[in-house]
């Protein structure tokens, strides 16, 4: 097994071209389980640790936050807690800290696993997926990016350089069932982001289909009762009744599996306590920041 290094970033995108079946590799967290357990051994692994680029973040004009991929879990939580809530709150239950000052978002992207916990904030928040090779770059909206079990669209000579994430404009949201709060993976987990100035909401759900993925009538269902009710101006208190037809409808959208962490009918239940859950719990977020504003 070849071992690249390469400097800057154009000679990531150069090492790529020439090693398509290359492995990236910068915090290693998911990487090197594959290795160590001997489920994967690629011919060559790119490091791209010397690459700085990576490791930074910034805000755009538009005030979208440009998070580079190798930015890891820990620095998310501590820096961007405020306009990525939902995402704050999916990295603060990865792994250990040690597994948080090293994993990244573009390393939960790379390895497209269902149980990733980046992915439900990131579809729930819109995320765009920065891709690049020596052809040129390329946006990929999240809705897009995955394809499969541990799939994703990124062409085999291109490498994640940041993702896109817009600030939160409301509340955020993120539930995760396992077997304890942190060092596990998901049984199942949802996130949900409500997007007040378009009155939108968005969700993610987590290790419940062969992807990752969002509940689109679910999302319909909600929109649609929060303006024919008139919720969205008056900022009333939400109907249980609304809040348990969208737990419904959120684990209608999964297709979920049995396996030796959970069956498939354990993860549809969860899914619909989390989603009814989190639902509340932002709308009664929202309500709370119209009073404090009014």
């Amino acid at each position: 097994m070849e071992f690249l290094r390469p400097a800057t970033w154009e000679e990531a995108l150069a090492v790529k071209a020439q090693h398509p079946s290359a492995v990236p590799i910068a915090g290693g967290t998911d990487v090197m389980v594959e290795l160590n357990f001997d489920r994967h051994r690629p011919d060559a692994l790119v490091d791209l640790n010397r690459i700085r680029e990576l490791h930074e973040w910034r805000i755009e004009d538009d005030d979208t936050v440009r998070l580079g991929a190798s930015v890891p879990y820990a620095r998310i939580i501590e820096a961007l807690h405020d306009r990525l809530p939902g995402l704050s709150l999916g990295a603060r239950t990865v792994g250990s800290p040690q597994i948080r000052n090293r994993g990244s978002v573009g390393g939960n992207l790379g390895g497209a696993s269902p149980a990733g916990d980046a992915h439900p904030p990131l579809l729930a928040s819109g995320a765009t997926v920065e891709a690049a090779s020596v052809r040129g770059t390329r946006l990929i909206p999240i809705d897009d990016f995955y394809l499969g079990v541990k799939r994703n669209a990124l062409e085999p000579d291109e490498l994640i350089r940041a993702i896109h994430i817009p600030s939160a404009t409301g509340p955020q949201q993120f539930a995760k069932i396992g077997t304890r709060n942190a060092m596990v993976i998901a049984v199942c987990s949802f996130a949900i982001a409500l997007h007040p100035r378009t009155r939108d909401v968005r969700t993610g759900i987590g290790s419940a289909a062969p992807t990752p993925r969002r509940a689109h009538e679910a999302e319909k269902f909600i929109r649609a009762e929060l303006d024919e009710s008139g919720l969205w101006t008056s900022g009333g208190e939400l109907p249980q009744a609304t809040a348990r037809r969208f737990g419904e409808l959120v684990a209608a959208a999964a297709a979920p599996i049995d396996d030796v962490r959970g069956s498939a009918a354990y993860r549809r239940h969860a899914l619909a306590v989390l989603a009814r859950r989190t639902l509340l719990w932002t709308w009664n977020d929202h309500r709370t920041a119209g009073r404090a504003a009014a």
